[in-house]
Parts: C-alpha cells; structure tokens; sequence
C-alpha cells in the first residue's frame, strides 16, 4: 500500500483528520483538485469559525493550539433572543455563561486566515502526511485488501475517507446518497468593526426570516452570520457595501455602537444535506462529506471535527489490536458512534430554525417564555451549556480535558 489512509479534501475537516489519525500512528495522503495557493491567503477574508470548546482540546491535544492562541477570541457566553430589525432583543432571552459549567470560555472564535494555513503547516511538518494539491480523482476502486484511486495515477491504501464538502465525490462513487431539504434561505456572511468592546459574548438575534449571529473576534471587531430567504440575500448581495450596512444596522442594533464592514462578504445557500450512510466498502465520510446542518447552532465545523475524534479513536485502536483499519466491522463501530448523533443534530436545528424563522405572535411568545423558563433553570441550562460547548456525550479521546 501506498499509504494507510487516502483523505479526499484539502480544506479544514481533511488535514484535521490526517493530523488526528497521525497523532493514532497511521499515514495519510490527502488530496484536493484545487491549487494550493487557494489554501495559503493570509489577508482577513470575513471568514471566521466558531470552534467548540471540545474542538479546542483536540486541538491542544494535538498540539495545534499555541499556533492560534494569541489570534482566537475566546467566547465566555452566549445571549439568544427574539428580534425584529429596529425594536431590539425581547426581554425574556436565553443566556449562558462558561463559568456554570466551571469553564474559562465555551469556545474560541478563529478567524480562516490563521486556521487553514497553520493546519496545512502542521501537515507539511509531520512525516505521517503527504499532501497533493491540482490532484482530481476521477475513479476509486475497493478490494478485497484495499483501495484503489486513480488520481492522475494509482494510488493505493486500506481506507478511503471522503472530506470533500456535501456534494462529496467520494460519497457518490461508493454508491451513497443523501437525504435532507433546501430551506430556501442564504446565509450572508461578513465581519464588521464596532466602537464598543463586545466582551467576548456571542449574540444569536431570532429574526422572523432567520437568525441573526454576532460572534465576538480579536479586537472591537465581530464576525456576522445573517440568514435571509433566498430572494431577499439576492438583493442584498448586490447593494454596494454602504446600501448593505444600512440594511444590517436595524437588525444589529446599536448595543455595540455604529458598525463598519471589514473584509470581504460571502454568502452560501442553507440546506439539510445527510448521507445515508456514513461508511461503505473500504470508505468513510467526515464532516460536511456525511452531514451538513443549519449554521443556526453554530455546530457544523465542530460536528465534522468530533467525527475525526472518534474516527481517530476507532482506527487507532484497530490499529493496536492488528485489526485492518478498512474492514466492515471497523467502520461499523465509526459509524455506529458518530451517525446517530449527527443525525439528531440535523433534526434538532431544522426544528429549531422551522420554530424560530417565523414571525407568528403566538410562537413568539412561546417561545420566549420557553427561553426565560431555561435562562431560569441552572440544572438545564447547565446541559444546555455543555451541548453548545461540544463536551456532552461519549466523548473521544482526542476531546476530553
């Protein structure tokens, strides 16, 4: 074999998912269709993660975390209300606070310039990992001993992973399809500058067209996640930049002062997207390749990088016991770990959004008074906390303290 593991994607989930296998002993090579200079910018973009506090202990587990630490925004709460553009957050609101659950923050946010280019370097520093970039695969073959991909060449390895986004090649070729629905919404993401500081709270706005997220960054500086419907996101998209801020100030509100943009604007179409399965004849899926959500939760990346946990935690171990690492009964126990819980985040967060995008006054006061009843109990927010801190569950390895 030309390798333990073949990881199709270059993005985030795929060098995560070599460096986690590498710190469990096996070889990966991964490959991406698109140069690597695509990888490598290093000017702020807008783009910004919201990373977990249990991804963050993988990352320091791995030994990834001093390379960010001085440029991440540690998130030490979370304020959630309904809103409406001009009138400002209800006042029964959701709040949660790291210290409940004796924690310092319940995430970090980390902006792309530094993340992708520091995981591409840990790669390129390991001598587990191989990386190919302008590589295609255009066909993959399993055996009965291995995998076989044909990418410009041969290339040869006991498991295929598949981290190569929701319309995953990958997934396709091993005969895998897909469940899930077009919410007709589009997220519209930017970053903006504020006069005031944000003290590392994170704010989630509940608009009737979707919700609005205010994540806190270095500096008085704040990264932006506003869902509109399809149409309206079109529009807005157009504006030049000072048409856009006129549009977004009403909905941000002035409890950070007046706003500036920073960086670039993004948008993407949101849609529920689930593999049917997570694992096939000598392939496996991570990240958005198995699941893709509503960014409502703030949990995509951070469900792709508990899918690398376990997935590093079940092949190391085969590893130790002399099991080969792409057979059935090895993914089985991968997915019978990771596919339930995804699965139950997808249906929980299009519940929530279906709940929540909407401007019927008797839901709104439901569901406000539902939000002030859990601000209210410290034993449920408590595992309110957790889940969004991502430390909830059987946890792997890679992600306990």
């Amino acid at each position: 074999m030309d390798t333990d593991v073949i990881i199709v994607g270059g993005g985030l989930t795929g060098p995560v998912t070599a460096l986690a296998l590498a710190d469990a002993g096996l070889r990966s090579l991964v490959l991406d269709a698109r140069p690597r200079a695509t990888f490598d910018a290093t000017g702020f973009d807008g783009r910004s993660y919201a990373m977990a506090l249990g991804s963050v202990r993988l990352m320091r587990n791995l030994g990834l975390w001093d390379a960010l630490a001085a440029t991440a925004q540690p998130m030490t709460g979370i304020r959630a209300s309904d809103g409406r553009a001009g009138e400002g957050a209800s006042p029964l609101h959701l709040s949660f606070d790291a210290s409940e659950i004796g924690e310092a923050f319940m995430g970090q946010m980390v902006e792309d310039r530094y993340l992708r280019p520091m995981l591409l370097s840990a790669c390129d520093a390991s001598d587990l990992i191989e990386m190919r970039f302008d590589t295609a695969v255009t066909d993959q073959r399993a055996t009965s001993a291995g995998v076989e991909v044909e990418a410009g060449e041969t290339f040869t390895a006991r498991l295929l992973l598949g981290a190569d986004g929701r319309g995953s090649g990958v997934a396709t070729r091993a005969g895998i399809g897909r469940t899930g629905k077009d919410y007709d919404q589009t997220a519209l993401v930017c970053a903006v500058e504020h006069e005031f500081p944000h003290a590392g709270i994170a704010h989630q706005f509940f608009m009737p067209s979707g919700p609005l997220a205010i994540l806190p960054l270095r500096g008085d500086r704040s990264s932006i996640v506003w869902t509109e419907t399809g149409a309206a996101a079109a529009d807005l998209n157009a504006l030049p930049d000072d048409a856009y801020l006129d549009v977004l100030r009403p909905r941000f509100g002035d409890f950070l002062g007046d706003i500036q943009l920073v960086g670039a604007r993004h948008s993407y179409p949101l849609s529920l997207s689930l593999a049917t399965s997570f694992v096939a004849d000598r392939v496996g899926l991570v990240g958005d390749a198995a699941h893709g959500i509503h960014p409502i939760a703030g949990q995509g990346l951070n469900l792709g990088i508990k899918d690398v946990a376990a997935l590093a935690d079940v092949m190391g171990d085969a590893r130790r016991r002399g099991e080969d690492i792409g057979a059935a009964d090895v993914l089985a126990r991968y997915q019978r770990w990771r596919r339930f819980d995804t699965n139950v985040m997808g249906v929980a967060t299009d519940a929530v959004n279906r709940l929540f995008s909407n401007d019927n006054p008797i839901l709104r006061l439901g569901r406000d008074l539902g939000m002030g009843a859990i601000s209210a109990m410290p034993v449920l927010r408590r595992r309110f906390i957790a889940e969004a801190a991502g430390i909830s569950g059987d946890l792997p390895r890679l992600m306990q303290d």
